[in-house]
């Protein structure tokens, strides 16, 4: 299991605590793995989810951190979003 993936699952979850999570989000890490995020907070794991953020693990990282707001990441083609869209804009703004 990827060090990243812990670490990212961690940030996470400090990131939405308290947020209305309502539904299920995998952030998906080109070549690393993937972190699911639902009402019980973010694991490491790969399941079926509401919505699917796919990234590298850059951006991710960069996300976390607070360096890169994921609206522009999604707007410049570094992150994509399958599913619905609603949950992706809540996170978004929880992560942002």
């Amino acid at each position: 299991m990827s060090d990243f993936l812990e670490q990212a699952a961690a940030e996470l979850n400090n990131r939405v605590e308290g947020a209305d999570i309502d539904g299920t989000a995998k952030f998906a890490v080109t070549d690393v793995g993937a972190i699911m995020l639902d009402s019980n907070g973010a694991r490491v794991g790969d399941e079926e989810a509401d919505v699917t953020l796919n990234a590298d693990a850059d951006t991710f990282r960069s996300i976390f951190e607070g360096e890169l707001n994921p609206t522009s990441a999604f707007m410049t083609g570094k992150l994509s979003v399958d599913g619905d869209m609603g949950l992706a804009m809540k996170l978004a703004a929880a992560l942002a």
